[in-house]
């Protein structure tokens, strides 16, 4: 409880104390005029935390485009698809399929379609075999689509989880050449620290800044990824079913 006290009242006072560092020591306020004032190492910790914060927003679009692209044409996919099938017309269903190329269930489907088709073309093939090598084919099918769908992810967590650490490390160093700057001077005062705190601040902050976002939309795509493996499992199962029933209808 005291720590949680105290974290509470350092966090309500940062702005406090970042203002008065900026203040009484003279330091610039404008992003223009902190950069001039920063480091070469402190420059160097906000281009990559830069670099970071580029590299996961473009994640991040891409993921929610790809997404919300297989959203849109499973939602077209499926009703179509399920009609063909319902009417026996297989070859109706993979054109289907193929025509949504962006849909996780389409492509789930379409490997399980196919293999079905080419047993079931086959004059040697043996049913029961022909229902186990279409399942085989959804299961690498899910797996090699659960892969692409999680395209990005393990770089956007890393970002998540090692933006913090690399705003640390210029804080570490900003409070370095502020001690730099106490010797140097020979003074006590806070201009002779100002520059080494208000470098520490501001990488910390760009820092939390990178890896919040980062950290969020990591757990909700990850969350999207798993609601799409649910229903590429309810597909297959369901196309299994499928051809469990067709097998049964021929040999009566």
């Amino acid at each position: 409880m005291f720590a949680a006290n105290l974290a509470t009242v350092v966090l309500t006072h940062i702005p406090a104390v970042a203002a008065w560092v900026f203040q009484e020591g003279g330091m610039p306020t404008d992003p223009l005029g902190l950069w001039k004032a920063m480091g070469l190492v402190a420059k160097t910790v906000v281009i990559i935390l830069f670099i970071m914060s580029g590299w996961s927003i473009g994640v991040m679009i891409d993921r929610a485009m790809a997404y919300n692209a297989a959203r849109k044409q499973s939602r077209a996919f499926a009703p179509a698809v399920a009609g063909a099938l319902r009417d026996g017309r297989i070859d109706e269903a993979i054109k289907v399929a193929e025509r949504n190329k962006k849909s996780h269930l389409a492509k789930v489907v379409t490997a399980g379609l196919m293999e079905f088709k080419a047993h079931q073309d086959s004059p040697g093939s043996i049913p029961g075999e022909t229902i186990e090598a279409s399942k085989r084919a959804l299961e690498r099918t899910e797996a090699i689509v659960h892969a692409e769908l999680k395209r990005g992810l393990g770089g956007l967590a890393t970002i998540g989880s090692t933006a913090p650490f690399v705003g640390l490390f210029g804080t570490v160093m900003g409070i370095l050449n502020a001690f730099t700057g106490i010797s140097k001077e020979k003074a006590t005062g806070l201009a002779a620290v100002a520059g080494g705190i208000a470098e520490a601040l501001v990488t910390t902050a760009i820092g939390l800044l990178v890896a919040i976002p980062a950290v969020m939309m990591f757990n909700y795509l990850t969350g999207r990824v798993e609601a799409f493996d649910v229903e590429m499992d309810n597909s297959s199962s369901e196309l299994i079913d499928y051809f469990l029933k067709r097998r049964d209808v021929r040999r009566t």
